[in-house]
Formats: structure tokens, sequence, C-alpha cells
């Protein structure tokens, strides 16, 4: 043994033998001699190599880890033994290297045989190197180089391997006979010896006792049984060795191998444990990879203790299976999310049993294949199955692969689905069965429990095959089928007993009385005592019905969405042309544009080159012009194309203007041919009379080959061709380029289209004045009732396919306004369609000139509540009764029809009303001439009916209500005389009506003869001379309306002493009509209260009969004085009752149920069943004296009469006219001073060219100082990078990159996929080139500060002002050397790139300019806010546009290319500080013809 002199570790040599040589001497393998020690040395699993031969080349063998001897330095260890001493071994193996060549022993200076080699105490090898493995031989540079201490080891000890497993074709006798010599050597050297069993785990117990046997025959020879792969009684034989040879240590003590192996594998399986264990808590996604999870517990004890006992390659197979396990958990839960999703599937798509039930599963496959749905619910993958392709990754793609129902578990799905459909049909029917069984049982009453009707249908087939959950499901729907059928009929019911209700005022109490008479009058009917046992609902309805008389509303409506207020608002608000549209509803003011649509007419593709060059002007279809940024919407169509007239207009794209290029004679023609069959086109299919004139702008092309031949000749056909259609020519520019088409063209043709919106807005027919507003002749309510089974559209039609037909004032919801030609002249008449639950509010208290009352002639409650109104009509306003129904057929076949409308004609005979019928199914009757005669009437009787209103509100007791209409201005307003364009009134007149001969439709002959008919068929009345414009003007100019009179304060109201009334009647009828005008003129000026006389009903008094009391406004100079609601605006001197008296013939107004014996006895028949004991005389003086003493039904409260209540509204409103002329004017004076402001405002709220990013997310990366992405190494950020590859790779020839946009989504995704993967692979992605130059785009957007610094934006200004182009570039590539040297090497990187883009401009269009363009504000983000960054935005290209084109000289120092581009040189006269850069306005309309040249054209019809 070697000792050391200083304090060290003892040192031991140990020298492993065993039997060697040729495969004659040993078999064909070792004994494990160097398995041995391999797993002794580097006892981790990934250090351990199984495989060591010892047949070696000549040059391995007398390389240094050989080094020409036969014996191996596999290094040291250090041991702490149990008493915690230290000691350093270094082990040696003894073998013999075979010659690969002559497979005989290589030849060394030790040429002893090998037992007595084996046997040396003393071993000598220079330079010798540490051996590890096999491979290691002639790569020594690639392993680790360790030199056998001194090139001398004294060995002290000696472990001798008998290899005791089967095979290795060897025989054991042999082995041990050689082992048995060997020792004889051994124990020479009196060195410690212990015997290795080798290859245990392959033991033969033969072997191994002729082992044991051997040993015990040898004094104190210790035998330890070992495995070097299961790594068993590896230490524990070179311990004992150690012990052995260490004097001081106690004797060594052995475990047998089974023990040890036991003791071995407890220690790797707890290790196992605890290492699956976490690689499940590390690994819950199948996609984690084995890097990751290494890399983030390498440093993990129980990692590293595993690592150590099974080795990295069984870690990564139990790792592989775990994510196995994951991806196969994965796959089951979606096939369970799949399968469960089938049957709703096959519900959908295969509900139909008598389809399904004959077919096959295959066959049924097939089916879902054709249905439009398919496509939603499954997908049919390229590859399959679907398990195995990527497929299971798509979370969000729930869709259900196509092959998984060709597994069994799909088709028997479709064996259940189909049994759950013939289980469910025999479900069904038999429901269905059992609901025909208690519908055919009489006595089941509304509101009857189960419990009751049980025991009679127990005896029921389908009663006993159903469940008793669908027994009580099918008895609570008939239920709630009869039950619904009962109120409704209940409901019904109580609209047919209108009269009952309809007695008492709005906003009134029913006493106990009347909810006595009409408990009593309603009991005796069916209907009522349906809902016996539903006492509570039926109290409700009736509650409700009375609430709802009394206080009706449209939202309180007992027909809910079938209300006539709301549908006629609905439908008028989407039919009528409102005030302003005039202007046209696709054309706003010019400078609200933000759009523009553009048709661009060609011939030979030269529409898609000027499309190209505009594109290639624009960003990101974007076009600058006059500092303001406008998004086009280019449609290039050839002129030869056959689609061309259809795809002008459509839905989806309506023209601002259209640009006409032409580049020869020929092409000019064309297009001039083109134009004219457009405008031809749009005449005959014009509808909208207000539609605006569609712009056409000429351009002259620029020709290459023959420049100067034919350019004189084209340009002044080109002049002489835009004279005759009247619109813009854009002449060649002077100069020479190379393109078709300059920019100052295209600017030129934009500024046209422009232009001409502005003047189309300018000349269309403007807003009304709201004195125009006013000035309507009759006011007319028609009225229906809600939920009649017929279209409101029916009775506005005869309105609304009138051309005539125009809306109200805003807020008039439920009014139109009608110019009609009423006998010689035209009249404007007012009218406002009404549920009759609204009309009953204005019914008595304000001026209505004529009712329409429509019924439905199939609905007893239609006429029931149209005698409840007519009855509380004055006689004096005429009415027109309309009956509703399919068609005249109706009248002869069904009775119920036959009886209201024998009916409503007789009520009309009786009260001298007009009658006719409308039919649904019938388009005849829906014409304004309908009620043409009904207008005629009116306008005959409109003096008297004013009279009547004012005598019967001045003489009744009560104080007068709110207006529902503004007054009649005047006793006979002034008519528009002429009307010679008119184009309403174009249908003939419909036939008469199938019931009553005496109503006339049509003009007698004498009126006929007055007027003639025109070219549209309209009749106008006969002057024998010419209308004076300037007449006409002063006809229109009648006295406005007295306004409609708002809520005072209280505390402004007084009372007029009682005795002044004579005076203040007498001051009515002496107040001048001029005088008169003259105030009300200037209405304007006054204060909203000014010009109203305050009712004194405002003040809660009870009053007298004879307590007239009137309030007037304390300034009452100046004033209208109003009485009863009606104006006096007359010019005579009379008294206003004595004229009134006068006109009526001495005879108060009546009602009509006075005059119509139907109305009056309906009314009495109720009083007759409560008041049995009282005569027919005492009933009607009794009702008069109550109705007499009733208070008014009119109140602040009433939502019905307020004046915010949108139907009230409506009416109280002035209505339209329709004089464009005067209209014109009028909107010009008053629009004028209002339109400077809103332009100003949305000049401050301009958006800015680049706003925030549109990133939502939070990231890392995007939005970064450069600083923060680059290193030394890396001198450009990773993603600009994978940008730039992945364009140069693949879209280098793309159309418009950098200009067209991409996907905004793909752009997003982008990024987001490159915050989560720095390493995501963008080809991978299947995204669009555009999307991916978006997405480099919005990189530098996002950027906190611009690539090109801020500071360095003026020196860069100033040196593109310079003229010279040397000195220009050379004073710029200055510049660039003071940028930021992160920014300049990322500057230099996108300049380099943009400038291979350029090279490719004949396949992409991106030239040098055109990517300077879409670049420079990225690059440069200049502030477009300031008004100097409009004057230096052409500088700022030029500059981009020299870097990209000498991108050689600027950072590679090479030379300048030569460019035939001047654009980077401007003028020096347009860089003057006084304003932007705007090219001087070119007229966009060409000179005025000279009367002679005029030639007669076709109007336009976009005008």
């Amino acid at each position: 043994m070697a000792k050391n002199k200083e304090p060290r570790p003892p040192t031991y040599a140990i020298s492993v033998v065993g039997l060697s040589g040729t495969e004659k001497e040993k078999g064909n393998c070792g004994v494990g001699k160097s398995c041995l020690c391999n797993r002794y040395i580097r006892p981790k699993a990934d250090d351990y190599y199984p495989e060591h031969t010892s047949v070696l080349s000549t040059i391995d063998f007398g390389g240094r880890v050989v080094n020409n001897d036969h014996f191996l330095y596999w290094g040291e260890v250090t041991h702490r033994g149990d008493d915690g001493l230290e000691c350093k071994i270094h082990v040696i193996e003894q073998t013999e290297f075979i010659d690969d060549q002559t497979f005989l022993p290589h030849r060394s200076t030790n040429l002893q045989p090998y037992t007595k080699r084996a046997a040396a105490a003393k071993l000598q090898s220079a330079e010798k190197l540490m051996y590890i493995c096999t491979d290691q031989l002639g790569l020594e540079q690639d392993f680790e180089q360790k030199q056998m201490p001194d090139g001398k080891l004294n060995i002290d000890g000696f472990l001798l391997c008998v290899d005791v497993s089967k095979g290795c074709n060897r025989k054991f006798d042999d082995q041990l006979k050689f082992i048995n010599n060997l020792h004889a050597q051994l124990a020479k050297s009196k060195k410690s010896i212990v015997i290795a069993a080798t290859k245990c785990d392959e033991c033969v117990d033969q072997y191994l006792r002729e082992v044991q046997a051997f040993a015990s025959n040898k004094k104190n020879l210790l035998v330890v049984e070992t495995s070097s792969r299961a790594s068993v009684n590896v230490e524990s034989c070179f311990h004992a060795l150690i012990q052995l040879m260490d004097k001081t240590r106690g004797k060594p003590k052995t475990v047998p191998y089974l023990d040890a192996y036991k003791i071995q594998r407890q220690l790797v399986a707890t290790a196992t444990d605890k290492f699956e264990k976490l690689i499940v808590q590390s690994a819950k996604d199948y996609h984690t990879s084995w890097k990751a999870v290494s890399n983030k517990l390498k440093n993990h004890p129980d990692y590293e203790e595993y690592i150590n006992l099974e080795g990295t390659k069984k870690a990564r197979n139990t790792f592989a299976k775990h994510i196995e396990q994951l991806k196969q958990e994965h796959i089951r839960k979606k096939k369970e999310e799949y399968l469960s999703t089938l049957p709703k599937i096959l519900n959908n798509l295969l509900s139909d049993l008598e389809e399904v039930e004959p077919l096959s599963w295959p066959e049924a496959q097939n089916l879902l294949k054709s249905r439009t749905e398919f496509p939603y619910w499954f997908v049919i993958l390229d590859y399959t199955p679907w398990n195995e392709t990527d497929h299971i990754d798509k979370v969000n793609d729930r869709r259900i692969p196509f092959d998984l129902l060709g597994t069994p578990d799909g088709e028997k799905i479709y064996q259940n689905h189909v049994q759950h459909l013939i289980s469910e049909k025999r479900r069904v029917e038999m429901k269905e069965r059992f609901k025909k069984t208690l519908e055919r049982v009489q006595f089941i009453s509304p509101g009857q429990p189960w419990e009751e009707v049980m025991c009679f249908v127990m005896e029921d087939e389908a009663y006993k095959y159903i469940s008793e959950v669908d027994r009580r499901d099918v008895y609570s729907r008939h239920q709630r089928e009869i039950v619904e059928k009962a109120k409704e009929e209940f409901q019904e019911m109580l609209f047919e007993h209108a009269e009952l209700f309809y007695d008492l005022d709005l906003n009134a109490t029913p006493s106990c009385d009347k909810m006595s008479e009409i408990h009593t009058v309603l009991n005796e009917e069916p209907r009522y005592r349906a809902l016996q046992k539903l006492l509570p609902d039926r109290e409700s309805l009736l509650l409700k019905h009375i609430g709802f008389v009394y206080h009706p509303t449209k939202e309180t409506c007992l027909s809910g969405p079938n209300c006539i207020d709301i549908k006629v608002e609905h439908i008028l608000s989407n039919s009528l042309v409102q005030l302003d549209h005039g202007r046209s509803n696709l054309y706003h003011d010019c400078a609200n544009i933000d759009k523009v649509n553009l048709f661009l007419l060609g011939r030979e593709g030269l529409a898609q080159e000027l499309a190209n060059e505009i594109r290639a002007q624009s960003t990101d279809d974007e076009y600058t012009l006059d500092g303001k940024i406008y998004e086009l919407d280019l449609r290039p169509i050839d002129a030869n194309s056959a689609l061309l007239l259809s795809n002008l207009w459509t839905s989806s794209f309506k023209p601002h203007g259209c640009f006409c290029v032409f580049s020869s004679i020929e092409s000019l023609n064309f297009v001039g041919d083109c134009i004219g069959r457009i405008r031809a086109e749009a005449m005959q299919n014009r509808r909208d009379r207000n539609s605006p004139h569609l712009p056409f702008i000429l351009i002259l092309a620029n020709q290459r080959d023959n420049v100067c031949k034919n350019l004189p000749i084209l340009r002044h056909q080109g002049q002489q061709l835009a004279n005759k259609l009247q619109c813009t020519f854009i002449d060649l520019p002077s100069g020479t380029f190379p393109r078709k088409f300059s920019e100052t063209q295209i600017k030129q043709a934009l500024r046209g289209v422009l232009e001409a919106l502005k003047h189309n807005i300018d000349t269309m027919s403007p807003l009304p004045s709201i004195k125009d507003l006013s000035e309507t002749d009759l006011r007319i309510v028609m009225c229906a009732m809600c939920g009649d089974p017929f279209s409101v559209d029916l009775i506005l039609s005869p309105f609304l396919d009138s051309h005539s037909c125009s809306a109200a004032q805003p807020g008039q919801n439920n009014t139109l306004i009608l110019d009609k030609i009423i006998g010689d002249s035209r009249r404007r008449i007012q009218i406002t369609i009404l549920s009759y639950h609204s009309s009953i509010g204005i019914r008595k208290d304000e001026l209505v000139h004529g009712y329409i009352l429509v019924y439905s002639a199939k609905r007893k409650s239609s006429m029931a509540m149209l005698r409840a109104f007519l009855a509380e009509v004055q006689d004096v306003i005429p009415v027109q009764m309309v009956a509703i129904t399919d068609s005249q057929a109706d009248f002869f076949q069904n009775e119920a029809i036959k009886e209201l409308m024998t009916e409503g004609e007789h009520i009309a005979t009786e009260i001298a009303a007009k009658f006719t019928a409308l039919y649904s199914l019938s388009q005849y009757h829906r014409q304004t001439e309908v009620f043409t005669p009904f207008f005629s009437e009116v306008l005959e009787k409109k003096a008297n009916i004013e009279s009547s209103v004012i005598f019967d509100k001045t003489r009744d007791s009560m104080n007068p209500g709110e207006d529902m209409f503004p007054q009649s201005p005047h006793g006979n307003s002034p008519v528009y005389n002429d009307y010679p364009d008119s184009d309403d009134d174009t249908e003939a007149p419909p036939p008469y009506s199938p019931i009553g001969d005496d109503v006339q439709l049509l003009p007698t002959p004498s009126e006929r003869a007055r007027c003639r008919i025109d070219n549209e068929g309209n009749e106008y009345p006969i002057y024998s001379t010419p209308v004076n414009i300037h007449e006409h003007e002063r006809n229109h100019k009648v006295p406005p309306p007295v306004r409609p009179k708002p809520a005072m304060a209280k505390a402004n109201v007084k009372k007029l002493d009682p005795n002044l009334l004579k005076t203040i009647e007498a001051g009515i009828g002496k107040i001048p009509r001029k005088q008169s005008r003259v105030h009300l003129s200037h209405s304007e000026d006054l204060e909203a209260s000014d010009n109203y006389a305050e009712p004194a009903d405002t003040l809660l008094k009870s009053k007298g009969l004879n307590d007239d009391i009137y309030t007037v406004p304390e300034d009452s100079q100046y004033r209208m004085f109003k009485i009863g609601g009606m104006h006096n605006s007359r010019g005579d001197e009379e008294n206003g009752f004595d004229r009134i008296a006068r006109s009526q013939g001495g005879r108060r107004p009546s009602k009509y149920k006075h005059r119509s014996k139907t109305l009056f006895s309906k009314t009495r028949a109720y009083h007759r069943r409560t008041h049995s004991d009282a005569s027919d005389e005492e009933t009607g003086l009794s009702v008069q004296k109550k109705k007499k003493g009733r208070g008014h039904r009119g109140s602040e409260e009433d939502p019905l009469l307020s004046p915010v209540d949108p139907w009230k509204g409506g009416i109280d409103n002035p209505a339209i006219t329709s004089d464009p002329e005067q209209d014109d004017k009028k909107l010009k004076k008053k629009k004028q001073p209002k339109t400077k402001e809103p332009k100003k405002s949305k000049q401050k709220s301009t958006k800015p060219l680049y706003p925030p990013t549109r990133r939502n997310w939070d990231s890392n990366y995007f939005g970064v100082p450069l600083l923060d992405l680059v290193t030394q190494e890396k001198p450009i950020p990773l993603f600009i990078e994978k940008c730039v590859d992945f364009i140069e790779a693949t879209g280098l020839s793309a159309e418009g990159l950098y200009r067209v946009s991409g996907n905004k989504t793909d752009q997003d995704n982008i990024q987001k996929q490159f915050d989560q993967d720095h390493s995501v692979d963008l080809a991978s992605m299947d995204v669009a080139v555009n999307a991916v130059a978006g997405a480099l785009k919005a990189f530098f957007a996002d950027l906190p500060d611009p690539l090109i610094p801020y500071n360095l934006h003026p020196e860069l200004v100033e040196a593109a002002k310079i003229p010279e182009k040397m000195e220009r570039l050379l004073a710029l590539k200055e510049i660039v050397k003071k940028f930021p040297p992160v920014n300049y090497e990322v500057f230099k990187y996108v300049i380099t790139h943009l400038n291979r883009v350029s090279q490719q401009s004949k396949a992409n269009l991106m030239t040098a300019d055109n990517l300077s363009i879409c670049f420079w504000p990225t690059l440069m983000r200049p502030d477009f806010e300031n008004r100097d960054t409009l004057s230096t935005t052409k500088l700022n290209q030029s500059v981009i546009e020299s870097f990209i084109q000498q991108c050689q000289y600027f950072f590679y120092n090479g030379e300048i290319v030569e460019t035939c581009n001047t654009v980077s040189t401007p003028p020096p006269m347009q860089m003057s500080n006084s304003g932007p850069l705007v090219e001087p306005l070119m007229p966009l309309l060409p000179p005025p013809l000279q009367p002679q040249l005029i030639h007669p054209l076709p109007a336009d019809p976009l005008v």
C-alpha cells in the first residue's frame, strides 16, 4: 500500500481481473469486468455503458487510452467508510485486447501470459488516459481527459470476476480452471483478493455453488454476488476488498444477491413513484415537451435521484407514457363530448322518422352530408383517424369529425336515435289523442282542476299509455288553451259592448251604480259566465279594460304590439319622405364626407389601370386630398362588360361619382355611349324624385406610343363631349411623365366629384319654413280599431301610394300631409291616423274638419267601437265610413260580414255620411281617389264646421281645453293655383261600392270640364293666361297660424272680470286682418307664452253654469285673443256670436247619436236592462242632465292630452308645404347662419391619423423601446427579422404590398402568437403576406418613439429642400449618421428590405415612390394636427423615397443610382411658410355654352 507522508486520505489501487483472451478462450462475450468497473467508478445510470469491446484496431490500441497496454485505467473514486474515514480508490482492469485484423492478442511490451501479467503488483504506462467507453477511442479530445497518476500504480488488491450466467458460448468448467490458475498467480503477490460473482441477474445456481465451493476451498476468500446491469452489490464487492486491504477495519459483511436486489428494487420503486408524481404535477398538458420539464426539474432532488438510478432514457420514457396518457385522456373526453352532442345533432338534422327509419347507418351518413347545416356540425378531415390529427387540439372547433360516425359507438347512437324517434312519435300520437279526448269532453270549463276531470277519462287508451306527467302536461296545455280562448272571447265581448263603457268622459271614475250596471249587462253573456271559476282573472280583465277605457294610451293598449298607433308610427317612419329628404340620405355635407364610392369606367383595361394608379397613391385605400383623408372604394368596370348597368347601383354600393377614362377616339365614343345608357336606365328605374345627380368626370389618359400625334384631337373631342354631357373634363398636365395618369389628374377628378356633391346639396329642395308647414287647409282624423284583422298598410296605401304624400313635422309620428287637387285648386290636407282610443281625446276638444272611421266587416267589436265613437261626434263634422274585408265576394258568401256591412251602410245613410269598402285582396282601391268626394264635402263645409266649433265652445259652460290641432288661420285660405308638374293622383278611381249606389267617388262631368289631363294622367285647372311666377309666390303668402299654447306657470294667470265678458267678445271681431297678420309674422321674436290666452280652468275652482271666466296675459297689447280655442282673423266688424248664429241657421250643434236611430237605440238598450222601471224619455233626460253638469274631460295629467305626448304633438304641429322654389329661398335665409358652428366643431374633433395601438392585450415585447429588444449580437429585433424573412420568401411579388391592408385579426394573432412563443413559425400560421406586412408596420407604430427621431425631422426637411442632387444626398447621409446606434441598424435593415421590394415593382406595383408614401408616416410619426406638418408632407415622403432608392449609397458605400423621378426635388417657390402645399384648383365645370350651341338633351335621371 502506498502511504503518503502528508496527512492525506489513504489511496488504494485495485486491479479487476478475470477470464480474458480470444473468443475461443473467453467465448463471445466477457465476464463483466468492464461493466463492473464502469458501474463503480461512474454509478449514474446515464454514465453506464453496457458494451465494452476488447477487439481493437492497431490505431486504437496505440492510442493514449489503451497506450499499447493490456490494461485500462478506469480512474479514481473517493470512498467514505462506515467510520467516516475517506480513502481514494484507483481502479485498473486487466484484460487482453485482440487485433481486429488477425484476431490475435495485440503485441505489447509485456509479453507474459494473462495469468502472470494480471497478477503484477506494479503497473507503469506513461501519459495513459482514463478510459470511459469504447466511443472514446480515437476521439479522446471529445471526452474528459485524465491521466493515470505519475504514469504508474502499485496494486493493493485484486477483484477476481467470475461469470455465473449461462451462455456466452463457453464452458463454466473451463472458466473455473482459468480462475484457479489465475488465483494461484494472484496468491503469490500476498495481496487481498475478493471474488466477484458477476451477472447474478442471470445466475445459474449450479455455477454459483461451484464458485462458493471454490472459495471455501481457499482460505479467507470472500465471494460477493453482483450484477452491474441491475447495480446490485457493485459497491459492496469493492468495499469488502478495501476492508481486507485496510487491516484496521473489521471483517467485511456481504449481503446475498436476492436480498440486495430487493433493497435496490425498493429504492428504485420509491424513486420512480416520486418521479412519476413529480411529472404529473409538472406536466398537465400533453403538449408539454420533455425539454421544458427537464429544465424545470433539473435541480429537484426527486428528479436527480431517479435520473441517477434509472437514467435519462427511462425518465424520458416515463414522461412519454404520462404524456400519452394525458393525450388519450384528452381524446377520450373529446370523444365523449362528441358522442354526447351527436344525439342532439341527429335530432336536428334527421328528425323525420319516415325519412330515417328505412336507412342504414352508412345511408344515413350520406343523408347527413346533403344537409345544408352539415358543415356547421361536422368536419371531414383530410387525414384519419381523427384522434391522430391536429383536430384534437382545436379547442374552439366543436364540430364532430365525420370519421367518428363510422365507429361502433356512432352507429349505436344512431340506432338509439331511430328507436327514440319511434317511441317519441308514438308518445306524441298518444298525447294528441288524449288531447282530442279532452276536447270532446264538453263539461271541462276554464280553471277546472285535473282531479275533477280525471275520473271521466281513465278508460281512454291514450290515458293508459302515457305517463302521469304527460297527462298533466296535456291537461295543462288544454286548460291554457281554453282559458286563453275564454279570455280572448271575454275581451272581445267587452269591446262589443263599447257603448256600455264609452259613455263616460276620459279620466272619470265609474260609480258603484255604473259598475253594477256593467255586471248586470255582462252577466247575460255566456262568455262572461265562462270564467266563473276564474273570478280573480275575470275581475282583473274587467278592471283592466275599464282602466284602459278611461285612461287610454298606446303603451297600455290591450292589443299590445297590434295597437294601431304603434303600427302607424312604424310604417310612416319607414315609408314617408322626411322633411330633410330633399337632401339625399346618401350624400351629406361635402365637409363631412369620409368615404367616397367611385365607379371607374374605361375600355381595354384602362379602368383597372386607373384603379391601380389611385391605389398606388393611397395608403390602405385612404387618399389624402387638400389636407383631408378620404377612404376610397373603387369599382373598375370595363365598358364592354355585359354587367355594366346591373353593377352600377346595388344595395351595398351607391356611387358618389364616376371616372370615365379614354385614350382614343374609339374609347371616347364608347364612354359617351355608356354614359347615355346609364342615364337612360336610371330614368326608367327612377323612383326617388330627389335622387341626386351622379357626377361624371372625363379623364384623358397619357399615350406612351404616339404622344403628340392625336393629343390635340383627343383634347378637343373630350372637351366637346364634356360640354354636351355637362360634366367635367380633366386634361393631361403640362410636361412629360412616364405613367398613363398623373397625380394631378386624380386630385382634380376627386375635387370635381366633391364639388359636384356640394352642388347637388345646394340645389336640392330645401326644408320648408315653419310658416309654410302650418298652412294646412283641412285636418282629417282617420280612426281604426286596434287588433282588427287587416293590415294597416291597406288603410294607409291610398295616401302612401300617392306621390303628393309627405311627412309632417318631426314629432308628428302619426300624421302625414297630402297635397290634392280638389275642385279647381290644390289643397293641403293633414291626415292623422289614430286608434279609436286615442281619437276619443280629441273628439270634443279639438278642431277636426272630418273623420274617416274604419271598421272590419269581420269583427262585431270593430263596428261596436265605431258606433260608440260616432255617437259622440258633432253632427256638423262630415264622416267617411270605411268597411274592410277581403273581397267583394265576402258580402254575398258570409252572412256575418253582410250584416256588418249592411249596418255600416245603414248608419251612413241615417247620418248622411259617405260609405265605401276597401278590399285587402284587391289593389284597385288603394288610391287617393277613394276619399276625394269626402275631401270635397269637408272643404265645402269647412266654414260651417269651424263656426260650429266656436259656437259650441263659447256657449259651453265648461272651460275650453287644449287644442289638438292648430286652429285654421283663415276662413278662406288661398289655394295653390298652379301645379303643372304634379304627378299625384295618377290612378283611376275605384268602382262604386257594392252596397251603396249613391256613393260618389268620381268628379262630376261638370267638374271634369273645368280640368285638363296632363301627360301623366293628372288633372289640373285650365287657365286662359300663364300664371306669373311672382304671383305664384304671393299666393303662398298666407297668414301663419297661432302657435299651440304652451304650459304656463299658474302664478302668471289672472282672472278676468266676468263683467268684461261682453267687451272681450265684441273686441274679437274688431281686430283687422292685416294687423293680425303683421303681428303674427313677428311671433318668433316673442316669448313662447306671449301669444296665448290662458284659460281659467288652470285654477282648480268649481264653477256654476254661468261662470264664464277667462284669463288673459299681463301684457295683452298687440296680442290675439282666444275664445274657445278659435282665433278670429276675419276682417269684418260684426260680433262673433251673431255671425256664428247666422252661419248655423240658428241650430245648435248636436251629436250623431241624436240623428241615427241605430246609434241611439244601442245606447238606450243598456239603460232598458238596468232601468226597466223608467221611461225612455226620463232616461234620456237624466243622461242629458248628467252630461250637462259633467266636468271637462281634458286634464293636465292625462297623457293623451299632454303636450309632450307623441300623438298629440304629432297632430298639433303644422304640416309641410312642397313648393321647392319657395322652400329653397327660405332655407337659404334660415340655414346659412346656422351652418358655420357645426363645421368648426367638427374640425376641432378631427381624428388623428394614427390613433393609439389596437392591441387589447398586455405585451412585454410590442410597444417597448427598441433598446430593450436588441443586443450587441442581435441588433435587429427578432420580430422584424421573422416578418421580413417571411415577406421576402413568399410575397415580394404580391401586388400592393404594404399598401393593401391585411386582415386585422390575423395581424393581432401574429403578434399574440409571437408574444407567447418567440420561435413561432409564420409560415405555419397560414396567414396572408399583407397581414404580416401590416403586423410589421404595427410594430413600428407601437414603438414609444418613431424610428426616425423627432429631433432630426427639421434637418431632414431642410436637406430635402436642397436642389442639387449630390449635395442633397450627401446632407442626408450625414444626418443618418446621427441616428442612435440601435435606430440606425434597424433603419438600415428596413430600408434595405424596402429597396428589395421596390426592385420587384413590375410585379407588385410598389415603386420606391409608392413605398415611401406608405411608410414615411410609420417611420416618422408626424403630428398631422399641426398645420406645419401638412406643408412638409411631400418633403418627408421624398426623404424616405431617396433612402429607398439610394440604399446602397447611404448604408453600403455604393454608387448613386440614377433615377428618373424628380418628385423629391420640389420647386423652391412652393416651400414658403405661408400655408400648406395645395395645388391650385382648376375649374371643374366647362365654360357656359352659347345658346345656339346647346342641343336639347334628355333630363338627367339622377337630378
